[in-house]
């Protein structure tokens, strides 16, 4: 799972294919949207989302993974925008018969951007430092399988895992491959990747250089720039007076018609994985019991809260599975809104007159918002809400590694991340063994076909549990200059691959 300002993620499974990379490069060219594009332009891209610090073992949030990842730092496998999982820094791979050994065969030629040669000593260490006590990596629960690595040579990994892990190659998509050497990695760097980090100014702007010592096809363009806003006010001003060329995850709906209607720009309304979630602590009374969660859920107008907060933008969700996900089912219906429906439960559990709770609510957009809607959508069924306003890092500290709370909005942004409800330590504790046994059975499937099946069981046991409330499924709008093309569309994860963009001259 992984929030808006904290890294956390989740895991699942996609077979690995062929490497495919985009040409880019050259002395200038003809861009996709017509005219010949600039190969040492500079593109200027407005985020809402700075990182904390340059390490994503060490929370670096959000904004680490949008604008490092996969631009300053390589995996053995890349996720792409539209999902599929490709080979990288990995040239190839084979699996035991088994499924508990991979051997990893690495790419030769690849330097990190100190000019070091990269070998399995670093994807070792990469490794490892996922894996530490002090990481706060996503992915570490998800990478406890790994049992031992070994490097019987410069070119070669070799991984025994403790059981078998059919998302094990799209986890490892995750893991970016460090020198083993690098120091002072929350403010410096040193991957692989087409970029390299040239300054970053902490409150204000982030740039890197394109690496002319880039193992594949460099860069469409010479430098790319991360400008950071407090707000959507301010982020589509820097659009609107080209401070800025792209935003990477428009936030206010209410300003796209100044686009719209503008042929300067492009409104790309693209594919989402983030979910706003009411998350129940379902350890803690009365969230303990199914009926007051059940009562919750159906208490509020998710459709109602979409539109006041994206107007015709975004989708009801009804668990946590968006639709590009392969165990997607529509199930906005199982606890649908219906307040006569919502009090009968309360009174089935015992809270017939209602009772009182209070809801610990990040300090951004859109939590305050949506926090006042609940509040006066659960006050029609008799339940009192005291909001808790926090800051992201409270929330870390307070939520979900104390699990001090009773319920809490956030988003959650990979896709695939519904076996978090597998996990009963994870910081909502809903715990249902079927539910644990599913996702185990499934991360151990032998096909992807055995792994839907049992998923699509766990979306719909979590759903009618209402082990959270699903409120919505963000849009992914993206909106750029027109001069500008081969951007990301689609809001996989927060990664905004920059390398192909092309940019007018």
């Amino acid at each position: 799972m992984s929030t808006k300002k904290n890294v956390l993620y989740a895991t699942a499974a996609v077979a690995a294919l062929a490497l495919t990379v985009t040409a880019c490069g050259g002395s200038g060219g003809t861009s996709a949207s017509g005219g010949t594009w600039d190969k040492d332009a500079v593109v200027n891209i407005g985020s809402l989302y700075e990182p904390q610090n340059l390490d994503n073992t060490a929370g670096g949030g959000q904004g680490v993974t949008e604008a490092l990842n996969g631009n300053v730092y390589e995996g053995l496998f890349r996720l792409t925008d539209d999902g599929d999982v490709e080979k990288l820094l990995a040239q190839d791979y084979q699996t035991s018969a088994d499924g508990l050994t991979y051997t990893f065969t690495l790419r030769d030629g690849v330097k990190f951007h100190s000019g070091k040669e990269l070998g399995s000593e670093d994807v070792k260490y990469s490794l490892e430092k996922v894996l530490a006590d002090d990481s706060q990596s996503a992915r570490k629960s998800n990478l406890e399988v790994v049992k031992d690595i070994a490097t019987p040579d410069k070119r070669t990994v070799k991984i025994t895992l403790s059981k078998k892990s059919i998302s094990f190659v799209y986890n490892l998509s995750y893991v970016w491959i460090i020198n083993s050497q690098a120091e002072n990695l929350k403010t410096t760097e040193d991957g692989t990747g087409p970029y390299a980090l040239n300054k970053w100014t902490r409150g204000s702007a982030l740039s890197l250089n394109r690496f002319a010592g880039y193992w594949g096809d460099a860069a469409a363009n010479k430098q790319v720039v991360f400008h950071y806003y407090k707000d959507a006010s301010a982020l589509n001003n820097a659009l609107l007076t080209n401070a800025v060329d792209v935003v990477t995850s428009e936030q206010s709906p209410d300003a796209l018609e100044q686009f719209k209607s503008n042929g300067t720009y492009k409104v790309n309304d693209g594919n989402s994985t983030t979910k706003l979630l009411l998350a129940f602590n379902d350890k803690a009374k009365p969230f303990t019991d199914v009926k007051v969660r059940q009562a919750v859920s159906a208490a509020i107008d998710d459709k109602k809260l979409l539109e006041s907060v994206w107007g015709g933008y975004g989708k009801q969700i009804g668990s946590m599975v968006p639709p590009t996900d392969p165990w997607y089912e529509d199930l906005t219906d199982v606890n649908a809104h219906d307040v006569t429906k919502a009090k009968k439960l309360l009174s089935e559990a015992g809270y017939a007159k209602g009772f009182s709770f209070t809801l610990d609510t990040p300090n951004y957009d859109p939590h305050p918002t949506a926090a006042t809607f609940i509040k006066s959508q659960l006050a029609k069924v008799g339940i009192t809400v005291k909001i808790n306003t926090i800051t992201p890092d409270e929330w870390y500290t307070k939520v979900y590694k104390n699990h001090d709370f009773s319920a809490t909005l956030q988003e959650h942004v990979n896709d695939r991340d519904l076996v978090w409800y597998g996990n009963p330590d994870f910081y909502w504790g809903y715990d249902n063994p079927q539910v644990t046994k599913w996702v185990e059975q499934a991360e151990e499937a032998s096909s992807t076909a055995d792994q839907t099946e049992l998923l699509k069981k766990v979306n719909r046991q979590t759903a009618e549990d209402a082990a959270s409330d699903w409120l919505y499924l963000y849009p992914q709008i993206v909106v750029a200059n027109d001069k500008l093309s081969g951007y990301p569309l689609n809001g996989l994860n927060s990664q905004f691959y920059a390398y192909d963009i092309k940019k007018k001259g």
